[in-house]
This record gives structure tokens, C-alpha cells and sequence, in this order.
């Protein structure tokens, strides 16, 4: 029997130095009571740790953030990763993300897990937005573990133990045609390194093929993985205010940024965080 697509409520969690308000039952909140410009305690990182570790996304309003004090601000949670697209020549940490009326693509703007063609994919990222359209230009997160837990066990079981290949010239081509992208092969279902939960790691912006099948079994099974991680019961949709933060965990999340705001401007900066360890294969 197919498991129940709606997951739990889980159980509300408190914190020493901030607030987190749920934005739904199964992935998001935002954070209060924290100034990120400013530097932080080990209590407020720890909770910051803890609150990701809860909701798999959080949110920050108000934040007055440059490239330098985003950079220390992902320092807290571990060494910077540089993106495979080119960052600023002064932080090359930072990556730059603006789209205006000369864009002719966009970063995001299909469902994703960063990097996941690298072989150690990053721990999580932080996206700061100064400056926003007049409307539209929201993110749209998934959570990978309510995706799995709404498998289906004879599905489950099917997956355990296939890997899938992740190339990303299927998501940076567009940008560079002519650039060399990593490529990497990843478990179909890993395990979270800090929670324990299992996660269904194959997304539509870098999945390029399930490696033990057949190309039209693959395909076809792949088709409906990705159709099933975008499901509106797995998501939380954040509506950009100018200095908002996005911190989310990019090991059980995937995400999608709308550009329905053309021609307008929408600009800010983004680090990514690497993986000390990488992500556990499922056991």
C-alpha cells in the first residue's frame, strides 16, 4: 500500500536564543531574534543548527548582509565551497545571483539539488536578496524526506541499493556550452548524516540516469521520481522581502526559484557550504 503523501505534524521545538515560526506542517520556518550582521554565539549557532536540522529550511527577514558578512556567516556552520560558475573576484566564495532584462536564463530555475554532480555536494546554502521585483520571484522548497516516507514500500525497496549519475552540464551547459562540469554518482535513497532520516537523492536539474537498469527503465522511473518530488504536500513557498535570507539544508531538500518577474531586477549574493562528510549511503 502507497504510503500517505500528507506527512505529520511534527512536534514543535524551543530554542535558547531565537524563535522559529513553521510556515507548514513538513518543511520551513522563519527565525526571529537573531541579527546576522552581527557576530554570533556558540548558542546561537547551535540553535541555528538545531533549527535547520528541524525544519530543513529557514528564513530570515531584515537582515543588513554584504559579501564579506555573508561569507562569515557561513563560516559558522563550515569551510565555504566555490561554485562551479564563477564567483566575485574579490570573494570568490560568493557567488553573484541577478537577473534583469538581459537574462536570458536564470539559476534555479528548475527543480535542483546544488552540485549534486559533485561528489561531495554541499552541506547546505545561504542565499541573501538585497533587491527584488515588485512581485513574483519566490523560492519553492521540497523536502526529499517526506518525499521518500510517500513512496510506496515496494518502491522503497526497489530503490535501495541503485545509484544514479549526476552531470552538470545538464543544469551549467546553458550558461557555458562549451565548460567542463563534475559528474558524479550518488545513492538513489542516502541516509542524513545528523538526523538519521532517509532521503530520495535524485533530482531533475542534474540526474542524468539510474546506473543498474536499462536507459528506458531508468528514464521512465526517473520521470516519475521527479514528478513525485513535486509534490505541493512535500514544499513550503517563500515570498521574498528585500534583505531576506534562504538557509537551507541541501541534503534533504531540493528547490526551485520562479522567474515570472521578467524584465524586473532580482539580485543578491549566495554561499554554499561544503560537507565535511558527505551524506551516509542508505543502510
Amino acid at each position: 500500500m502507497a504510503a500517505n503523501p500528507k506527512p505529520a505534524v511534527p512536534p514543535s521545538q524551543s530554542y535558547q536564543t531565537l524563535t522559529a515560526d513553521r510556515l507548514t506542517p513538513t518543511i520551513g520556518a522563519v527565525i526571529s531574534g537573531i541579527d546576522l550582521s552581527k557576530p554570533l554565539s556558540a548558542q546561537q549557532v547551535a540553535d541555528l543548527n538545531a533549527a535547520i536540522a528541524d525544519h530543513q529550511v529557514i528564513f530570515f527577514r531584515n537582515q543588513a548582509l554584504d559579501p564579506p558578512s555573508l561569507k562569515r556567516v557561513g563560516q559558522y556552520f563550515g569551510e565555504l565551497q566555490i561554485h562551479a560558475l564563477q564567483g566575485l573576484p574579490d570573494h570568490p566564495e560568493v557567488r553573484k545571483l541577478q537577473a534583469d532584462a538581459n537574462s536570458k536564463h536564470v539559476a534555479g530555475e528548475e527543480w535542483h539539488t546544488d552540485m549534486s554532480c559533485a561528489t561531495i555536494p554541499p552541506m547546505g546554502s545561504i542565499l541573501y536578496l538585497h533587491t527584488l521585483p515588485t512581485m513574483g520571484g519566490d523560492t519553492v522548497f521540497a523536502s526529499m524526506y517526506a518525499a521518500y516516507d510517500a513512496l510506496s514500500d515496494r518502491m522503497k525497496a526497489y530503490l535501495e541499493g541503485l545509484t544514479a549519475t549526476h552531470d552538470g552540464k545538464l543544469a551549467f551547459g546553458r550558461f557555458n556550452p562549451d565548460g567542463k562540469f563534475p559528474v558524479a554518482v550518488h545513492p538513489v535513497i542516502r541516509t542524513h548524516p545528523v538526523t538519521g532520516r532517509k532521503v530520495l537523492y535524485v533530482n531533475k536539474g542534474f540526474t542524468a540516469r539510474i546506473n543498474e537498469v536499462p536507459d528506458a527503465e531508468s528514464a521512465a522511473i526517473l520521470q516519475f521520481l521527479f514528478h513525485h518530488c513535486e509534490n505541493a504536500y512535500f514544499q513550503v513557498r517563500f515570498r521574498w522581502e528585500p534583505h531576506s535570507v534562504a538557509f537551507w539544508d541541501n541534503r534533504c531538500t531540493q528547490h526551485l526559484a520562479i522567474w515570472d518577474y521578467f524584465p524586473q531586477l532580482r539580485s543578491g549574493f549566495r554561499v554554499q557550504i561544503a560537507d565535511q562528510g558527505g551524506p551516509k549511503e542508505s543502510a
